[in-house]
Parts: C-alpha cells; structure tokens; sequence
C-alpha cells in the first residue's frame, strides 16, 4: 500500500499537455507574448489579439478547400444563388462547433483525439481516429486535384504540378517554427483578395442574391439536389476542422485565459468564409448564366474555361488562383489535423515548434500522407471526378457522429468544471446533429427511392423535426437540474446577478482541469451505448448509400 500510495503522490495534479512543446509563451506570426502577460490599453489587446489571431482563422479559411471550391462553384453554376441560404444556415452551426473546439483545447491543453481517447476508451477513439484518417487522405487528394486542374490551366502539366505541390506542402510545414509556419499561411490567405476583381467581373445583382437567403430546393427535393446541399454542409463544417482547431490552440500555447481573443479570432474566420463562399457561388451564379455551361458543371477547371471564354483570360486566371491558394491551404491544415491526431493517439510529439529530427513520427506521417494522396490524385480524370463529389458529401454525414462526442465532452463536468456548456449551447448543438442526421435520412431514402415525390420527403422531415423538438423537450426538462448557476438555488435567490457574475468569472479563472489519468471515465449507461452503436451502425450505411449515389451520378 506504501508503494502505491507514493506513485500516486508522483502523478500530476493538474492536466499538462502531452507535448512539452505546447507549454510557454504564445507566438504567433505577428509576435510573441507572455502565457502570464499583463493585457491593458487598447492598442496592447489589440496587438495581443493579433498574436492570437490563427487558430479559428486558418481553419475557416482551409474550409474553403479545392472541394470547397468546386461545391460552391456546382451550386451556383447548377442552382444560381437559390442554395445561399445552405450558407446562412452554417454561421451559426460554425461557431458552435468551432467554439467548443477551442474551449476544450485552451482548458484541458491537450488535443481532440486525445480527449476521446481517454474519455470514452480505445474502441471509439479507434473509431473517430480511423474516420478521420480515411477522410483527410480523401480530402488532400481532391487538394491535389485541385491544385493539377488550377496549374493545368495555366499550362503547368500535372506531372510537374502535383510533386511540385507535394513537396512545397511538405517545406511549408517542416521548417521548426511555428511562427514561419503561421506567417506562411496568413500569406496564403490574403491571396484572397482577389475574389474582389473576379466579383466585378459578373456583375453580380443584389436581388437575386438576397432571394437566395429563402429556403427552398430547385427543382424540388431530389436525391441529386440533396447530396449537393449535404455537400454543402460537410465542405463548410468539415469534421477535420474539429480536430485541427483545438490541436492547433494547443500547439499554439493558448490557454483559458485568452478564451475571448481566440473566439474573436474564429469570429473573424466565419466572417472571411462566407464571404468567400458567397463570392464563390455568385461568380458562377451570374459568371455562366445564360451560357451553354449553365447547369452543366463538371470540374472547377472547366469553370476557370468557361470563365475565361466568356469574360477573358483575367477572370479565368483569378479563379485557377483561387483554386490553387485554396487547395494548398486545405492540404495545409488537413495534413496537420491528421497528423496531430496522430501524435495525440499514439502519445508522440506532435508540434511544429519541433525540428524533423525531434519529432520524425509527426513529420513522417505528413510526409506519407501528402505522398498517398498526390499518387492517387494521378488517378483516370472520371475516377477522380467522383472522389471529388463525394467526398465533401461523405463529410457532411459524418459530421454527426463528430458532433455527438464534441458536444459530450463538453458537458464532462470532470475535465471542464465550470467551463462545460450552457443549457442554451446544448440545445443548439443537439439541435445541429438532429438536423444533420434527418438530412442524410431524406438523402438516403432519395438514393434508395428515386420516385418519392417531393411532398412525401418534406412530410416526412416535418415528421422527423417534429420528434426532435419532443424528444429535446424531454431531455431538457429532465436534465434542467445540471444547467443550475453555481452556488445553488439558495445561494442564486440571495445574491444579486453582478456578484453571480463575479463567481461565474473567479470559478472560470481558477479552473484547472484534473490530470486526465487520475479522472474516472463517464459511466456508459445503456441507452448512451445503443444511441451510440446505433448512430454509428447508420452512418456506415449512409456513407455506403453516398458511394453508390455518386457512383450514380457519374454514371448519368
């Protein structure tokens, strides 16, 4: 018992990153600033929010990936503005999302798969790991895609093109800094830009654009138009984004202190994104309409033509420029998310402060990864032509299943305290996966009954929203007792809401998450494990009916 007792003695008290790298200063590409320093006056928190600023904002910007791209450019091309309001409806979503990301990194100081591991055991981190990597590596091939169709326009063969892309990839990430990593990317972001001279070009009108923002399907609610909007959703909240944004807050030194500079920063990355993806659709929407392309779309390099013949060589260049800035900035951050989950698995280092040498695991895997990938994407054009379609779709029906973990670690009381979610969060957020889950159940009842008519699928949604709002309703009435303000009811009924206030900010400031290994893992009640094998049994059956729907659709 002696001896027991003086291991435990020896085991951390608090949480500390796995990696001894992610614990110092913040250093961002616009400076450095102590964990502990002293922020007053509005140029310093101006500054420090700079110095922060990465995180949130990178991983937005790679969500307008080469997938990205071409799935903004097919709605607008196929649909004109009519699926804007997809857009609109994914702000919220983003935030939520991404917000809770970045709260379980700068509180718990260590990475996504890391905490599905420890939390819930080998068998679901398995799981969430092995989907990830499936899907990055599909991802990084439509990133070398679109990188061979963007140079081929400019009369770069693809041969030269995708090595040549492979290898700058691997340079970007490989250099030992941080710091220059970041630099690097925000140079890549600002190549966005020129969507403002592209935009103009199309002229696009205010009406039409503002009337995309209604709810509505073109040409009714078939299979074909939902798969698009379901891409839609996984190219704009991508699971890898889960991952990437709260290893990289990590990585990044950034701790629960400057929680409200970091949600500035995802902010400020929300803002760019659907900007640039509104730009995207319009540029097509209006670009080709009227044209023999419209309602044609088949690759994005066809869209840089089609530009071109209609508006001159400028536009169709801007656009292979955008494609190309987008996809070495998804590659970027994807072959990162990939690789810190990795490292975060297998307990490895796992940071771009470290030089090769020091950490030949997690350079290794982004190595291998980039080169899997460009070897596939040298694959026949038609073979490619259907990973790109699907994959953006096979991310939007396994966002739920990303989503359902995120949101039950953020209601872990053990590793957040007082930083777990609000009633109000929760709601949104279940809200999010029940929406996500009835639109892969209306796009597979499309797949495997192509003669449903369009009123029997919104009966059957209505039917479907309907049960969500009694089952939520259910859950919240039970659950309302573990949403209470601190201090209890007696405790709340006496004081005033300022010094509520006060200790919700004196409980926030002074939380430190346990070590992860001293904490006993959430029971797994039956109900929490058949919802779960449940969830997962359909998504495999979903993610079977997508292959076979844009097997499909490549076919006709």
């Amino acid at each position: 018992m002696t001896a027991i007792s003086s291991e435990s003695r020896l085991l951390p008290t608090f949480s500390e990153p796995l990696d001894a790298a992610h614990t110092g200063d913040i250093v961002g590409a616009f400076g450095r600033i102590g964990r502990d320093a002293a922020v007053a006056g509005r140029w310093r928190r101006l500054r420090t929010l700079m110095v922060i600023s990465g995180p949130g904002l990178i991983a937005m910007v790679g969500d307008n990936d080469a997938g990205g791209v071409a799935t903004y450019a097919q709605a607008g091309q196929n649909y004109g503005m009519a699926l804007l309001w997809t857009l609109a409806l994914m702000i919220p979503v983003l935030y939520v999302n991404q917000e809770m990301v970045l709260r379980l990194g700068a509180v718990t100081r260590v990475g996504h798969a890391r905490l599905v591991f420890e939390r819930f055991g080998k068998f679901w981190g398995a799981f969430s790991v092995i989907d990830l990597l499936i899907l990055n590596a599909l991802t990084i091939v439509t990133e070398f895609i679109g990188v061979a169709l963007a140079l081929g326009f400019l009369g770069c063969p693809k041969i030269v093109a995708i090595p040549v892309a492979a290898v700058l990839l691997f340079a970007v990430v490989a250099g030992g800094s941080f710091r220059r990593w970041e630099a690097l990317m925000f140079v890549l972001i600002a190549v966005n830009v020129v969507m403002i001279p592209m935009i103009l070009f199309v002229h696009p009108t205010w009406k039409e654009t503002v009337h995309g923002l209604a709810p509505q399907f073109p040409g009714g609610l078939n299979s074909t138009v939902l798969l698009l909007v379901v891409a839609i959703v996984g190219t704009t909240v991508a699971p890898w984004q889960l991952f990437f944004q709260q290893s990289n807050v990590v990585d990044k030194r950034i701790t629960a202190r400057w929680i409200a500079y970091a949600r500035a920063d995802l902010v400020l990355g929300i803002v760019v994104v659907m900007a640039g993806a509104t730009a995207l659709m319009a540029v097509t929407a209006f670009g080709l309409a009227g044209h023999a392309d419209a309602g044609a779309f088949t690759d994005a390099g066809a869209v840089a033509s089609g530009l071109a013949h209609r508006f001159g060589s400028t536009v169709g260049v801007l656009f292979a420029i955008i494609l190309l800035d987008a996809s070495l900035i998804g590659a970027n951050a994807i072959g990162l998310a990939t690789t810190y989950a990795v490292g975060d698995a297998m307990g490895r280092r796992h940071s771009l402060h470290w030089k090769i040498g020091e950490a030949p695991l997690f350079y290794g895997a982004y190595a291998l990864l980039l080169a899997v990938s460009a070897a596939i994407a040298f694959r026949p054009d038609h073979v490619l032509g259907l990973v790109t379609q699907g994959v953006q779709a096979l991310a939007g029906v396994l966002l739920p299943s990303a989503t359902v973990f995120l949101v039950l670690l953020c209601n872990d009381r053990d590793v957040l305290g007082p930083w777990v979610n609000t009633l109000r969060q929760n709601i949104f957020a279940w809200t999010t996966v029940w929406c996500l889950v009835l639109l892969s159940l209306a796009l597979t009842a499309a797949t495997f009954f192509p003669n449903l008519s369009t009123a029997t699928i919104e009966i059957g949604l209505t039917a479907g929203a309907a049960a969500g709002v009694v089952g939520g309703a259910v859950v919240v009435l039970a659950g309302r007792r573990y949403d209470r303000s601190i201090g209890g009811d007696e405790l709340t009924v006496t004081l005033s809401r300022a010094e509520r206030r006060a200790i919700r900010r004196r409980e926030l400031a002074e939380w430190r998450t346990p070590a992860l290994a001293t904490l006993a893992r959430p029971v797994m009640s039956p109900a929490r494990r058949a919802g779960l094998l449940t969830l997962r049994g359909y998504l495999v059956l979903a993610v079977l009916l997508v292959v076979v729907k844009v097997i499909q659709t490549g076919v006709a």
